[in-house]
C-alpha cells in the first residue's frame, strides 16, 4: 500500500514542500499568495484498484505523535481485513522515522514496511514513484480548485468527492503501469 499526506489550503496555494519547477530559463515570474492560509490535511493510501479512505485532519503540522495517531486509530483498523498481506511504503519524512512510530511499524507490518530506516529501504528524494505523488495529488487538486474554495467545510467536501471520484479502473491501469516507471526511474534512485 502506498500512502503519503498532503495539504489543501483554503487560499487554493500549492504546497511549496511538492512543487518542483524545472526549466532552462528562469522567467523570474512569481505568484503573490496568501500567507498563512487555513488548510486541512489528508492522509491517504493506494493498494492495486482502490484508495483507502482519506483521513482528514486540521493539525498544523504531520508530528510523529499526529503520525502514530492516524496509524493506530485509523490506518491499521482499515487494513485488519487484508493482513498479514499488505506492505506499508512510506516516504521519508520526519514523522515517520521516529523510534516509536518505526517500532509501532514493526510490530504491525513485521518486515513488511517500506521506508527511511525500515526493513525495505525507501529511495530518498524520490517521491514521483508512487501513484499518489504522480497522479493522485494532481488529480484532487484538480478538482478542488476548479472553482474558488468558500470554506473549510466546501474545502473537505470536495476533497472526499474528488477522492471518491477516482475509478478502480483507472487505479488498476496506474498499478499495471508501476513495474515500467521502476524500470525506466532506478537508474536515478540513490541509495
Amino acid at each position: 500500500m502506498f500512502s503519503d499526506e498532503a495539504s489543501f489550503y483554503l487560499s487554493g496555494i500549492a504546497n511549496r514542500h511538492n512543487v518542483r519547477i524545472w526549466g532552462c530559463v528562469n522567467p523570474r515570474e512569481y505568484r503573490e499568495a496568501q500567507r498563512n492560509s487555513p488548510k486541512v490535511n489528508v492522509w491517504c493510501g493506494q493498494i492495486h484498484d482502490r484508495v483507502i479512505w482519506p483521513f482528514l485532519f486540521t493539525e498544523k503540522t504531520v508530528s510523529s505523535v499526529v503520525y502514530l495517531d492516524i496509524l493506530e486509530n485509523f490506518v491499521f483498523r482499515q487494513l485488519e481485513e487484508l493482513q498479514p498481506h499488505v506492505l506499508l511504503q512510506q516516504d521519508g519524512a520526519p514523522p515517520h522515522w521516529v523510534t516509536i512510530v518505526r517500532s509501532t511499524l514493526n510490530d504491525y507490518f513485521t518486515g513488511r514496511w517500506i521506508g527511511q530506516a525500515g526493513p525495505i529501504p525507501w529511495p530518498p528524494r524520490s517521491p514521483d514513484i508512487t501513484p499518489l505523488d504522480f497522479f493522485l495529488r494532481g488529480f484532487v487538486e484538480d478538482n478542488v480548485y476548479r472553482r474558488r474554495v468558500s470554506n473549510m467545510d466546501d474545502l473537505k467536501a470536495r476533497m472526499r468527492t474528488a477522492i471518491a471520484s477516482v475509478d478502480a479502473d483507472l487505479l488498476a491501469v496506474l498499478d499495471d503501469a508501476l513495474p515500467m516507471k521502476y524500470s525506466i526511474e532506478k537508474s536515478y534512485f540513490q541509495q
